[in-house]
């Protein structure tokens, strides 16, 4: 009859055999399951919700906001392009709206230069789109939580349609139809407020011509 092993090499023998049980499951059946319930139930929004053109062409995803603007030859110059409607703002610095720079500014309002700033983007924005100040709303100057909001407000997007009807030789009746197409309720009715898909609506845009 064998000699039964000691009990700490016991111990250890049956410690090993679970850490390596729970290896396989918790670390590779696990994840492959979940993963590929995700891909077969919820295949867009597990691939990160991407937004393609007419083309069939990726163009950015449905949960993240972006630039619509033109750059300098030589890179150092960024001008909104009339042309499309704009963003809320990124707090995401000099990577724009890069996704792993995402987070609030964390200025408060004891911060000296934040009136400052708002002040400044209030009259920018106001002149690129041809209203007074007293028009423009808080979403235009202020970033969201995450500094990525893919969307803005219906008031936002009503101050910028005289602008970019005359930047494409649209009418305005032409552009605030399709601001009204891309303007989304709260959700389930009562969560959030009315928003405008801004990635969709400029996409719907350059179908127009």
């Amino acid at each position: 009859m064998a000699k039964p092993l000691p009990a700490p090499v016991r111990n250890h023998w049956t410690g090993l055999r679970l850490l390596l049980l729970f290896t396989v499951v918790c670390g590779l059946a696990y994840p492959l399951l979940v993963t590929g319930i995700a891909q077969a139930v919820f295949h867009d929004q597990a691939n990160g919700s991407l937004v393609k053109n007419r083309q069939g062409q990726v163009v950015g995803s449905s949960l993240i906001g972006q630039s619509f603007a033109t750059v300098s030859a030589d890179g150092r110059t960024v001008t909104p392009d009339p042309r499309y409607f704009q963003s809320r703002p990124s707090a995401a610095g000099a990577n724009g709206y890069d996704p792993t720079a995402s987070g609030g500014t964390n200025k408060g309002t004891d911060d000296k230069g934040l009136a400052t700033t708002y002040t400044q983007l209030k009259k920018d924005i106001a002149a690129f789109d041809g209203v007074a100040q007293s028009q423009v709303p808080p979403d235009a100057i202020t970033s969201s939580g995450s500094g990525l909001d893919p969307d803005i407000s219906p008031q936002y997007a009503a101050i910028q349609i005289d602008r970019v009807a005359k930047a494409r030789g649209l009418s305005p009746d032409a552009v605030r139809a399709l601001v009204t197409k891309y303007t989304r309720d709260r959700s389930l009715g009562f969560l959030g407020e009315p928003r405008v898909d801004v990635l969709e609506l400029n996409l719907a845009l350059d179908q127009r011509g």
